[in-house]
Order: C-alpha cells, then structure tokens, then sequence
C-alpha cells in the first residue's frame, strides 16, 4: 500500500465528517473569482464590439457576373 493511498483512506473519512454539506457556500473568494470572470467577458465582448465596427468587408464579385457599375446598354445580347 501507498504513502498517498493509505493517507487519502484515513482523511477522506475525517474530511466528510467535518462539514455540513447542506451548508457549504462558496464564499466571498467564489463571489470575487465570478466578478472577476464576469469583468473580464464584460471587457472582451467590448473590444470584439469595437474590433467588429472597425472591419470595412465588401464581398469581391463573382467571377463570371458583369461589374455592377456598368449599365445594361453595353453589355453584349
């Protein structure tokens, strides 16, 4: 038998009789490690905001259509 088995049969017992499980909450540590998760997706959806509005897409014409500026007189029947 292992050092860390043995140990982990022996504590593993003690540690369940230690606390309630009905009144385990996560704390004030769980409330600071979600605003900070929550501040940073607030702070990177912003800049995708920014980057997206800054992107100029115009599609390239298809290949065998006519351009777009020139009327319809001059194209051939």
């Amino acid at each position: 038998m292992s050092a860390t088995h043995a140990a982990l049969t022996e504590l593993l017992p003690l540690a369940g009789d230690t606390f309630d499980k009905n009144k385990v909450t996560p704390g004030v540590l769980g409330f600071i490690v979600f605003a900070a998760l929550a501040l940073a997706v607030w702070g990177l959806m912003k800049s995708m905001s920014r980057h997206m509005g800054r992107v100029d897409f115009k599609e390239a014409p298809e290949a065998g259509a006519a351009p777009a500026s020139a009327p319809a007189a001059d194209r051939a029947p």
